[in-house]
């Protein structure tokens, strides 16, 4: 009886071989499982991080190509206002110069009928010839100065709303305004290019009867030719990007010569002066 306890004992306690092989199957697989997942989880976020890297690169691009069109865009705006205000701002200085020439006119008128009134009163009240004679020299003053004032709303004006000077005298009027810089010359044909103020001119005809010439105007490295312009007709252009027209007008003209003026904002020769003192 002891001897089938002992075999018994022996045939429980061994552990079967399959069993060890079956668990260290088991542990390759797993092995081998992690070892897949832990690739894939990698490989997964490199194709994450390679995706977020391809859509920001896009983004850039598109900001990058979305603001140049923004620039452009805002450049056309831009140029497009300035076009817009210079016409705008023709039509407004030629509409405010009617009103101001016909309020003016109005206002000298005005000021004449009242001062005679004036003067009709204070010489009725007057008795002796010194107040009279005193009345009667700052009526002449006054007058003097309505007939300045009559003789500049009398002058052409110009579509641009400026008055158009005929010599020197209402040139010097023009000038004591204080609004515009004035420059006279004489310009000689065959002469080639001569300079007035800020531009150059060439002078290459004249026709004395029709009081007609031709010039050449050169400005900001651009030349223009005025063909058959008109004595006392204005000739407007611009310079430097300003929205302020010069004017250059001639006139007078003979076989050989054409004389007039050329006419400059104030803002524009102090930005031509201040330009060539740093060039300095």
């Amino acid at each position: 009886m002891s001897e089938f306890q002992e075999s018994s004992n022996q045939t429980i306690t061994e552990t079967p071989r399959w069993v060890g092989i079956a668990v260290a199957v088991l542990a390759g697989v797993s092995l081998l499982g992690l070892g897949v997942g832990y690739s894939a989880l990698n490989h997964a976020n490199s194709i994450e991080q390679s995706t977020q890297t391809s859509l920001k690169q896009s983004n850039d691009a598109l900001a990058q190509r979305l603001a140049k069109e923004d620039e452009v865009n805002q450049a056309l705006q831009s140029d497009l206002k300035v076009v817009t205000d210079k016409l705008n701002l023709t039509q407004g200085e030629l509409i405010a110069a009617r009103k101001q020439d016909k309020n003016a006119t109005a206002a000298v008128d005005q000021k004449v009928n009242g001062l005679a009134s004036s003067v009709k009163a204070e010489l009725a009240n007057k008795a002796n010839n010194e107040d009279v004679n005193k009345l009667n020299g700052d009526v002449s003053g006054v007058k003097s100065d309505l007939d300045a004032q009559k003789n500049n709303l009398q002058m052409a004006r110009s579509e641009m709303g400026t008055l158009i000077a005929r010599n020197h005298d209402e040139i010097d009027q023009l000038r004591r305004m204080g609004q515009r810089d004035y420059f006279e010359f004489t310009v000689t044909r065959k002469a080639g290019q001569q300079k007035v103020g800020s531009i150059q001119v060439e002078l290459k005809d004249t026709n004395t009867k029709k009081n007609q010439f031709t010039m050449n105007v050169l400005a900001d490295d651009q030349n223009f030719e005025k063909k058959n312009r008109s004595v006392n007709e204005p000739i407007f252009f611009y310079t430097g990007g300003t929205r302020t027209a010069l004017e250059l007008v001639v006139n007078k003209v003979t076989k050989t010569t054409a004389t007039g003026y050329l006419s400059i904002p104030k803002a524009t020769a102090t930005t031509a002066a201040s330009t060539a003192n740093s060039g300095q």
